[in-house]
């Protein structure tokens, strides 16, 4: 990525799609080039929280809501440590921000953080082509980035696929850190970073969770040492087919039998360890809108969704795996992609979705009362 953070208001902008498909603008935030992989995400709200979402590394987001950035940019709905998606495209950006916590507006935040965006292209028919072709690669070129059309084809065809990417132990943290339970404590979690979000570990705290945040490269042995009463594998990014050792890691948590609970990447990573496979989806699920079954109890959902690879599990039995019994607990009802994942024989569980609700609805935060009980269960 290249940038600079002159004033954009008339800098012409254009987002180069890998099939062709070109999409002129002007420029929004840092002006430069960025490439990464063209995704759309549904949700009206909480773009502050998409665009600091770990997940969205390597990927170029366009916000399907028209208008954007009208509350502007405040210091506490981070959910990381910076922005990681490697561009924005947008509609309609807000020209004066208006909220009481807002410190900045997208545009100033963008600019400072050296992200590249796009605005004023018609989102709509951008979206509807990712869902009729497919996401793919992209590339948003602005200022001295311009050049002919095939030039900057040729750029965005030089990129490498989201399949096959390795992306976790990138926006993973590099050193482990505690995030202490808020009043009594009353249980310790090992926590496996592959790219969590800030509100994850806040909704273990308020549950009177210890949580031990530690790099996605831990060892059996760095996870035990903090005498866990339950492990948490987190969401991330890429392709979960490259994760082999948080997979060898999560195999060594099954057979100590320790309670554990994944998310997202995580849920996909307890796929693998159980001998599933793993398949790229064609455009993924992503926002906060996203209607899901939970078959345990027949409760439907709406739920917060950022992810492009999903489990190849059956949906209709149950299935023999080296740890015991497993099935589907939790389906899409938009498309009957797995989203849940439970041992029957163990105390183990995943969901492929946000249960951490940030942006998003609070229907899924059961799920961590859920892996209270498991760690309750165990003690006893």
């Amino acid at each position: 990525m290249t940038t600079s953070t002159r004033g954009t208001t008339r800098v012409p902008a254009v987002l180069v799609l890998e099939d062709g498909r070109i999409f002129r603008g002007r420029a929004y935030g840092a002006v430069g080039e960025t490439f990464g992989e063209a995704v759309f995400s549904t949700g009206m709200t909480g773009y502050q929280e998409t665009l600091t979402d770990p997940s969205y590394a390597r990927q170029i987001v366009v916000a399907t809501a028209p208008q954007i950035g009208n509350t502007g940019w405040n210091d506490e709905d981070d959910e990381s440590r910076r922005i990681w998606v490697s561009g924005y495209v947008v509609r309609d950006p807000a020209r004066v921000p208006s909220n009481w916590r807002s410190r900045r507006s997208l545009d100033e935040e963008l600019t400072r953080q050296g992200v590249v965006g796009i605005a004023g292209i018609d989102t709509r028919a951008l979206t509807r082509h990712l869902r009729e072709r497919g996401s793919m690669r992209a590339g948003v070129f602005s200022g001295e980035a311009l050049a002919d059309d095939a030039a900057l084809l040729a750029r965005v065809l030089e990129q490498p696929q989201m399949k096959g990417a390795s992306l976790f132990a990138e926006v993973a943290t590099q050193k482990a850190y505690v995030v202490p339970a808020i009043g009594e404590k009353k249980f310790t979690v090992a926590a496996v970073d592959l790219g969590i979000k800030g509100m994850t570990p806040q909704r273990m705290a308020e549950r009177g969770i210890e949580v031990h945040v530690l790099p996605a490269t831990a060892t059996v042995e760095e996870v035990y040492a903090v005498q866990p009463d339950g492990v948490f594998f987190s969401n991330g990014p890429g392709d979960p087919a490259t994760a082999d050792q948080p997979v060898a890691l999560m195999r060594g948590v099954l057979e100590r039998g320790t309670p554990l609970f994944g998310i997202c990447f995580g849920n996909q990573i307890l796929g693998r360890a159980l001998g599933f496979g793993t398949f790229k989806l064609k455009y993924g699920h992503r926002g906060i809108n996203q209607p899901v079954q939970d078959r345990t109890t027949g409760k439907v959902e709406v739920t917060a969704h950022n992810h492009g690879f999903a489990v190849d599990a059956p949906l209709d039995k149950v299935s023999d795996t080296p740890y015991g019994r497993a099935e589907v607990s939790h389906v899409c009802l938009n498309d009957n992609v797995v989203e849940g994942l439970q041992l029957l024989d163990r105390p183990a569980f995943s969901v492929q979705y946000h249960p951490e609700a940030a942006a998003g609805p609070h229907d899924a935060a059961y799920l961590f009362d859920r892996f209270v009980s498991l760690m309750e269960g165990q003690r006893a």
